[in-house]
């Protein structure tokens, strides 16, 4: 039996959406949903030769939803080798138990998988998002070692464009990665330069970066030393988080945190809720930006894990960033929007007993509930039909399953999987397309995973699964939406238990540069 996977990022990133909540739930009268068949075919991707592959659900800053299945069908991740790494255990794909395969990149479409060529002189790779034209983000090993890191290999961004990998550089550091691109190939990301910066780990200055035309660009910041670029939409705005001064708040530990939106040369801050750290989960094509931002006097934190605090979503757009509540508790994030301006998220009930996927939608607040068993539940994404996918499990900790939220229903995804297969984010971050397709992953009995495929069928089709012959779906009744969790709940959730309770979850290895930490 494999042991657990343990996720290798920076303390911080794995910290700050465990204690975040939710909304004010609104009141009101619902019909009870009418139930429709949800048929899926699995398509598993496999590997490359080792024992795990994977999808870059979210990508280990702030677990921010990345784009790796884009609307051709087309899904991005990285798969294990048969080779180790010969760096272990400072590895590109690090797990405690010394599971150090090397990894690739890879590209999937109608159940083909294509590995992505390494950097020339590379030997592991793994990819972040992907575009509607295919152009795809992501990270890769140049063959290089960090003059300023013993021992530790630099880490590239990369652009793959027409089968080649592209090293788009840094800023006159040693390390990049890159986090998205729009059609047009305009790649953001973040990138060392050369300025000495007591906060970083690697002694230099992180800084966003807008990539264009074979040139890297520095965004500048909001008056700290760091900024980290997120999104590009295909605008060309990019949005991101950055340090505002280089003065520590006794609060959190950390400097003052505001996010931003960059546009023709100009970042503009987008400011907080009164609290002294913000950070964002998701840009659309409008300009609108969510996320989630500490209160004033940033209250409940945890010293040096400002993700920690208490915090509402909130919705920027136009101008005007505007507190989306909760659903009667403390804590709420805003993990993504679509581009209708349609937020999804989570937050915590009435005296914080549960935190659970809600949906905003014209001003009001909708609690989706959970699967049956479960009481709480997140939601990461949303798509152009209002299908929305995301994770149910117990607050106390136990199963995590991936779930499709749609016409009122809710339906879990392990539905599709082989019998005794659990079918899950396997940490945090699942993607949907506009045409209904969902990548996940896979969980074998023995810990090792794969990522997969779930595209909708028609009855009769081979391997075609309808979600109602299992009775996996669970309805969005009146009283779930006022915010009454499915089954049992906890007495009161606080900002380290629900810190606890995401450890416990995020298992999978997210690749933000594998050793980067802010």
């Amino acid at each position: 039996m494999r042991s657990e996977r343990v996720i290798w990022i920076a303390a911080i990133t794995s910290i700050f959406a465990l204690a975040i909540p939710f909304g004010v739930a609104a009141q009101r009268q619902q019909q009870e949903p009418k139930e429709e068949n949800t048929r899926y075919k699995l398509i598993d991707l496999g590997t490359l030769g080792g024992p795990s592959s994977y999808v870059a659900g979210s990508n280990g800053v702030n677990d921010a939803v990345n784009q790796v299945l884009n609307n051709e069908g087309t899904v991005v991740g990285w798969a294990d080798t048969s080779t180790l790494d010969p760096f272990a255990p400072n590895c590109f794909e690090p797990f405690p138990n010394g599971d150090c395969f090397l990894p690739l990149g890879f590209e999937g479409k109608n159940g083909a998988r294509t590995s992505l060529p390494p950097l020339p002189d590379g030997d592991a790779s793994s990819t972040a998002w992907i575009s509607d034209t295919g152009l795809i983000a992501g990270q890769a090993r140049n063959g290089l070692m960090d003059p300023l890191i013993p021992g530790l290999p630099e880490i590239r961004a990369v652009l793959w464009k027409n089968g080649d990998a592209i090293d788009l550089g840094t800023l006159g550091g040693n390390e990049s990665s890159a986090f998205s691109v729009n059609n047009r190939g305009q790649v953001v990301g973040l990138a060392l330069n050369d300025i000495p910066d007591p906060f970083s780990f690697f002694a230099t200055q992180l800084r966003a970066f807008l990539w264009q035309q074979g040139a890297m660009q520095d965004l500048g910041t909001l008056g700290g030393p760091e900024a980290w670029a997120l999104f590009v939409n295909e605008r060309g705005q990019v949005a991101g988080f950055s340090l505002t001064n280089d003065t520590v708040n006794p609060a959190t530990g950390y400097p003052t945190q505001d996010p931003f939106l960059w546009e023709n040369g100009k970042m503009l801050d987008l400011g907080t809720l009164g609290g002294t750290f913000a950070w964002l989960y998701g840009l659309n094509n409008r300009g609108q930006v969510v996320g989630a931002s500490n209160l004033a006097g940033d209250p409940d934190c945890l010293v040096f894990f400002p993700y920690s605090c208490q915090t509402h979503p909130f919705l920027w757009g136009r101008g005007v960033l505007r507190d989306l509540g909760t659903l009667g508790g403390s804590y709420g994030v805003a993990e993504g929007i679509n581009g209708s301006g349609e937020v999804v998220g989570w937050a915590t009930n009435e005296n914080d007993q549960a935190q659970l996927a809600f949906l905003w939608k014209n001003g009001v607040m909708t609690n989706l509930g959970t699967l049956s068993g479960d009481d709480c539940s997140i939601a990461f994404h949303i798509n152009s039909r209002g299908q929305i996918v995301g994770i149910s499990f117990p607050c106390a900790g136990g199963p995590v399953h991936g779930f499709l939220w749609q016409d009122g229903f809710m339906t879990d995804l392990s539905a599709f999987a082989p019998p005794g297969f659990n079918l899950t984010t396997w940490g945090d971050g699942i993607f949907i397309n506009d045409r209904g397709e969902i990548a996940g992953v896979r969980v074998f009995p023995d810990g090792d995973l794969h990522a997969v495929l779930l595209v909708p069928c028609a009855e009769g089709i081979e391997g075609c699964v309808d979600a109602a012959e299992g009775a996996v779906a669970t309805p969005n009744m009146a009283a779930r939406s006022a915010g009454t969790p499915t089954t049992s709940i906890q007495r009161h959730l606080t900002p380290a238990g629900m810190l606890a309770a995401r450890r416990a979850r995020l298992a999978q290895p997210y690749r933000i540069l594998s050793h980067w930490a802010p």
